[in-house]
């Protein structure tokens, strides 16, 4: 089995080092020896700035890929319109067990990314930093650094930095969750999605972007695009952090410059010569097989283009003794364990596409494949954030990858190989709760009621499922595919809704007991003004 990886594994980088410079000669780069390394820094304007990020085509580092020069004049031309200060947040939640490269950063070289930030603030005029990060470790060095250069959270102070911890978990990465965590609130994503630069931190325009890209932007502002883009490919110059790890011999993050073939990182880090498929951009990400890992080289255009991602810069090989639907579906259950528990084509379908995995596994045939497709397709694009729609591209992905093995377990007696467990995830489970603190939510947690279905009374009318498509969903006969589900406590009102206008009165709310079983049955009003309890 896979230990999970350490925050700071071993460090390896090809070619001249950037962002690794000084790794060298100490664990951390202090101030002093931060400065000693890299030099000073000049301060610069904003659009000046922008021309910067656009000439050198830096996009965010963190998986979207989003390009920096337009959240940076979207931020400005925000700010500048509604009279307000913006504020800039470092995004380092790097909460993929498979993931590493910013939380070595943070460790190793906190003040390179402060750079970056603090470039974007004073052009921005900002009057407000703050690092996300979720990790003990991640949180020390910052503070720091922050420490070290003499910046706190003071009300007098010129620029207000702090930082902001978080629960370990798949859901506080997304920039919404940061952001609502910063105001106050729960590291989830709110029931809505909004544009940071518009409306962030306190409904200010607010710049975000990950560690590793901030760090970026201040490598490029100390020597210029034109020296920057002398490494790496034309169209994406520079370096990338990668983290590859599964089955390798030496786990590593390893700083590239963009166009190094895949297979020269693999071998670097021990991978088998001829792996049966790897993994590009982490859980959220997708599978190539050996055949193309041959031809993609380390670029987002590259993988792109043969059916990988970059994404958040994770590469995991397996092995051909390993069956990859097993490996995946470790993965599947986990994805499905981080959901913020909110959403119901989220909080309900990725449990429901990890069991449609196993059911393959377990000899299900062609009806559990085409299940597990058709849940994966209804989750897309109907959360609040982007962890329904990459889990759903991770199992489409390994369906696409490994026909060979689907065939054998949906069509045979399976591909008689084990589970190795290669692919690094977090110790112990964990409830999907999204709160700091790690207790249960009131608001956004699983409440304590079920919503039932009664088939006799059920006419396929379908308002249910506009009323709650958190919870119902139509098959292609037009009825729900549910009889029964656990209702998230946000959507409580509108499940009491769905009860009441069914025309059939086909629904029913119960409330379930401290370990589930059901307590009573709920009062709801009737169509008519009498007051009755459904299911008595």
């Amino acid at each position: 089995m896979n230990e999970a990886l350490p925050d700071v594994p071993e460090v390896r980088v090809v070619g001249l080092p950037q962002l690794t410079s000084g790794f060298d000669l100490v664990d951390r780069l202090d101030l002093p020896m931060h400065l000693k390394v890299h030099g000073p820094l000049e301060p610069m304007g904003g659009e000046q700035l922008a021309q910067l990020a656009e000439r050198i085509n830096l996009k965010g580092r963190g998986g979207a890929g989003f390009p920096f020069h337009k959240k940076l004049r979207s931020v400005a031309e925000a700010a500048i319109k509604r009279g307000v200060r913006p504020v800039v947040v470092v995004n380092g939640s790097e909460d993929e067990p498979a993931c590493r490269k910013d939380t070595v950063l943070i460790n190793r070289a906190p003040h390179l990314i402060l750079d970056g930030a603090l470039l974007c603030a004073e052009a921005l005029g900002a009057r407000t930093l703050v690092v996300g990060v979720t990790r003990e470790s991640t949180q020390r060095s910052m503070e720091a650094a922050l420490s070290e250069r003499g910046l706190s959270n003071g009300r007098r102070s010129a620029l207000r930095a702090r930082v902001q911890r978080n629960p370990v978990r798949m859901v506080t990465g997304a920039a919404a969750s940061l952001i609502r965590s910063i105001d106050g609130g729960p590291a989830i994503p709110p029931g809505r999605k909004v544009s940071a630069s518009q409306n962030g931190v306190g409904g200010a325009p607010t710049l975000l972007s990950n560690a590793e890209t901030f760090a970026q932007l201040a490598i490029a502002a100390r020597i210029g695009p034109e020296r920057y883009g002398n490494t790496g490919l034309y169209d994406e110059p520079g370096t990338v952090m990668l983290t590859v790890s599964g089955a390798v011999a030496r786990p590593m993050v390893i700083e590239v410059p963009t166009g190094v073939p895949l297979r020269y990182v693999l071998q670097l880090a021990g991978a088998p010569p001829v792996p049966q498929g790897v993994l590009t951009g982490g859980y959220h990400g997708k599978w190539i097989d050996a055949a193309t890992v041959n031809e993609a080289i380390v670029s987002r255009n590259s993988l792109d283009a043969v059916g990988g991602a970059l994404g958040a810069g994770a590469i995991l090989p397996i092995t051909q003794d390993t069956c990859p639907l097993g490996e995946s579906l470790r993965v599947a259950q986990w994805l499905a364990e981080e959901s913020a528990g909110q959403c119901g084509p989220c909080y309900l379908g990725l449990p429901a596409a990890a069991r449609g995995m196993e059911d393959i596994l377990n000899g299900g045939g062609p009806a559990a494949l085409e299940a597990l497709k058709q849940v994966a397709k209804n989750v897309k694009r109907r959360g609040a954030c982007s962890h329904p729609d990459g889990s759903a591209m991770f199992l489409e992905s390994t369906i696409k990858a490994f026909t060979d093995d689907l065939a054998a377990h949906v069509l045979g007696n399976g591909c008689g190989r084990p589970v190795e467990g290669v692919l690094p995830l977090f110790e112990g489970g964990r409830a999907p709760t999204g709160i700091p603190g790690g207790s249960e939510s009131e608001e956004n947690g699983p409440s304590r009621q079920k919503i039932y279905v009664d088939w006799t009374l059920c006419r396929g009318h379908g308002l249910c499922a506009d009323i709650l498509p958190e919870v119902f969903q139509l098959g292609a006969d037009g009825f729900p595919t549910v009889a029964q589900a656990q209702v998230p406590r946000y959507a409580e009102a509108k499940a009491l809704r769905a009860v009441r206008r069914c025309p059939a009165l086909a629904l029913r709310i119960e409330e379930t007991g401290p370990q589930g079983a059901p307590s009573r049955n709920l009062p709801v009003l009737s169509q008519g003004r009498g007051r009755r309890a459904l299911g008595r």
